[in-house]
């Protein structure tokens, strides 16, 4: 039996447990199993890996930073976006090695291409938390000059009151990384002035549940192009699931 997981807290609801279960009974996967571990203190890791049985482990918020210290190797990828949210796990015992790796960006960079047109060269990443770690890294692999929006005020960074006409007719990509607008608080979103928003832009939201968010709804009634963050996460679980089976991408 070979056992897979995801640690974070908390995990009242989980996109990974869902779509692996799905694609273990869907592909005739057996013998192996999907578990979700909440893990309110990041010290506690090491004791789920006494369970040998575990080959890989997904982390999500608190932990994709946290963890870091506590692995073998971290991959290329994974040190340039600054954070990790799978590990494979390889040997046993004291001969067990844990190299860390982020399929966040892979995510990332995979379902906002197809949008991109030559006027896409500027975005602003709204929220400067653990998640928009990922996007910041995409984007300058990408070459496009971005900005961090935030509610706290600091040096190279936007505050919302400082959004103005000229800002958003300059940046074209629009990436709401904050957790505004997740179920049930669906009625909640950024504080941006909509009204400025054309059908150059693109609305980018990390946020895949409701499927489209009021910050979604607000750019559509203006014409912009918009994603949610569900492909994005589908994205990474392939590219982990890949990983940790050792899978050539196409």
């Amino acid at each position: 039996m070979k056992k897979f997981g995801l640690i974070g807290f908390p995990l009242s609801h989980s996109f990974s447990q869902k779509y692996f279960t799905e694609k273990f009974k869907k592909e005739g996967i057996e013998d192996i199993e999907y578990h979700l571990l909440p893990l309110e203190d990041i010290n506690q890791f090491p004791k789920i890996l006494e369970d040998e049985a575990f080959k890989g482990i997904n982390v999500t918020i608190p932990h994709k930073i946290a963890i870091m210290p506590f692995l073998d190797e971290i991959d290329i990828d994974a040190k340039g976006v600054g954070a990790v949210n799978c590990i494979k796990i390889e040997g046993k015992g004291n001969q067990k090695t844990l190299k860390g790796y982020n399929t966040d960006a892979y995510g990332f960079e995979n379902s906002i291409l197809p949008l991109l047109e030559t006027h896409h060269k500027q975005a602003l990443i709204l929220g400067n938390g653990g998640a928009a770690k990922a996007v910041q890294y995409v984007f300058k692999k990408l070459g496009i000059n971005y900005k961090i929006v935030s509610r706290t005020p600091s040096e190279g960074v936007f505050t919302y009151n400082d959004l103005t006409e000229d800002i958003l007719n300059a940046y074209h990509i629009i990436v709401n990384t904050s957790p505004l607008g997740t179920y049930p608080n669906i009625e909640t979103f950024p504080n941006i002035p909509y009204q400025f928003i054309t059908n150059q832009h693109i609305l980018y939201d990390l946020v895949y549940n409701p499927a489209e968010t009021a910050f979604l709804v607000k750019g559509k009634a203006n014409g912009a192009k918009t994603k949610n963050g569900y492909q994005m996460l589908e994205l990474q679980a392939i590219k982990s699931w890949e990983i940790w089976n050792e899978v050539k991408s196409c």
